[in-house]
């Protein structure tokens, strides 16, 4: 079993503990209806994917 042959300084642990951090999602902009969407996903507004119709548009029920 590892164990550590020297104390491990505060400042070390809390200099590892900073890098994590959240990033914010790569959004792009869907090149049939302009929208946002997550790179390679369908798009939810017009239902395409590679300038291919992969689902039905999603249709507001107003």
């Amino acid at each position: 079993m590892a164990v550590p042959k020297h104390k491990v300084s505060k400042q070390s642990t809390h200099t590892r503990g900073a890098q994590w951090k959240l990033s914010a999602p790569a959004l792009v902009e869907c090149p049939q209806c302009h929208s946002k969407v997550l790179m390679h996903r369908v798009c939810k507004n017009c239902g395409t994917y590679d300038s291919e119709q992969k689902i039905a548009p999603k249709q507001d029920n107003a």
